[in-house]
């Protein structure tokens, strides 16, 4: 599912991220959504999470609601 769009992701979503760190190789960080942090409805890149683990990063897929 896109991770483009802010509604497509909820709290407690298994998703994976692309960290700041890991933008240039796109390697994919799995967890669960603790908290939503971009505001804006939608942005290009992902919308930018922290998983319950503290990590923060941009959605590129969303595994499961």
């Amino acid at each position: 599912m896109n991770g483009q769009i802010r509604t497509n992701i909820q709290v407690g979503d298994q998703v994976q991220i692309v960290l700041k760190q890991d933008q240039r190789t796109g390697k994919l960080t799995s967890g669960i959504v603790k908290d939503i942090l971009t505001k804006s409805p939608s942005h290009p890149h992902g919308i930018k999470v922290r998983l319950e683990d503290g990590q923060v990063g941009r959605v590129k897929d969303i595994i499961k609601k």
